[in-house]
């Protein structure tokens, strides 16, 4: 059985260099079928040679040809990542994929491009400092959440792709010195779908960790922005309050004492206490890492205000009297 697949499969991906366009087509439809229906099968792909074929396509005219392609890759990605990450290339074509958004790669093939550099990073921590030395394409992703005329779905993959790019804590500054900040800031205020929003606070909460994001941040008045998300009048999801409240952290932690000072007195200057009160809904309310963040960041910002003793004994035990 398994004799035979491998044979089947071989004769696919030889079909793959033939001068015939509509052998090559029909054979990219299959690869991406069977490689998506049958996990066992993406490895053999990859060991037949399919990968150079199908980076190389990613430069075809053809939308149907990009979109197979893209969509095989992806689907390798999930279990076969080592031998797409030495294949001589494939960033290149990922990267052209990506950075022809607006014009000549269909939307598809963007958004399975997206999705293949989050998933080749997201599990796998050695591959986040190696397709964060490619500029081109983290200046790619950023443009595709700028763009106007971006697809809703090529958002939220790009979003995904620089958030799994952001884990790594070197890729933060050359993100920010491409732009980052105000393309997420213009997401977060501008965009109403909560899904966007939520990934690019994100986004966000990971990149406010570095020292460079003090000066991106207050370009476009960050603190305030992420203290406004907290506030329960503007109706953020409990993942956006928790992101809001990981940038804040990140900030203040990352930043001089002016950022720490700008952190603290965004938080303050909500009406009614609105902010204080969404960091309070998280320390009470948000997953196990997201309330450490909350009472972390009341230490920070309200550290000398017994209201909020409950919270911080909570999370340290051996402070309680007994």
């Amino acid at each position: 059985m398994e004799t035979a697949k491998r044979r089947t499969i071989s004769s696919i991906v030889s079909k793959l260099s033939s001068v015939s366009e509509q052998t090559r087509a029909a054979a990219l439809a299959e690869l991406r079928l069977i490689s998506k229906q049958d996990p066992d099968s993406r490895l053999i792909i990859a060991d037949a040679g399919a990968i150079p074929y199908l980076a190389e396509t990613l430069y075809s005219s053809s939308h149907s040809s990009q979109e197979n392609a893209a969509a095989t890759l992806f689907n390798l990605s999930i279990t076969s990542r080592e031998p797409l990450m030495s294949s001589r290339g494939l960033l290149d074509a990922l990267s052209h994929a990506l950075r022809h958004h607006d014009t000549t790669t269909s939307p598809a093939a963007v958004q399975s491009s997206a999705a293949t550099i989050y998933s080749l990073l997201i599990a796998e921590e050695s591959y986040r400092p190696i397709i964060g030395s490619k500029r081109d394409i983290i200046f790619s992703l950023i443009h595709i959440i700028r763009y106007p005329n971006s697809h809703p779905r090529s958002i939220k993959d790009s979003l995904k792709a620089l958030f799994a790019i952001a884990l790594y804590p070197m890729n933060r500054s050359t993100m920010i010195s491409l732009g980052a900040i105000p393309a997420l800031f213009s997401l977060i205020v501008k965009d109403s779908r909560c899904g966007v929003v939520e990934d690019a606070t994100a986004v966000m909460a990971q990149v406010a960790g570095c020292e460079e994001s003090e000066d991106g941040m207050r370009r476009v008045s960050g603190a305030n922005v992420l203290a406004d998300l907290l506030d329960p009048c503007t109706g953020s999801s409990l993942r956006i309050k928790e992101n809001a409240v990981g940038a804040l952290l990140n900030l203040a932690r990352c930043g001089g004492d002016e950022a720490r000072s700008e952190v603290a007195a965004a938080v303050a200057s909500g009406a009614d206490e609105g902010a204080t009160e969404g960091i309070v809904y998280v320390a009470e309310n948000g997953s196990v890492k997201g309330r450490k963040k909350a009472v972390d960041l009341l230490k920070l910002v309200n550290g000398g205000d017994s209201r909020f003793d409950y919270l911080i004994n909570e999370e340290n035990p051996n402070s309680r009297s007994i």
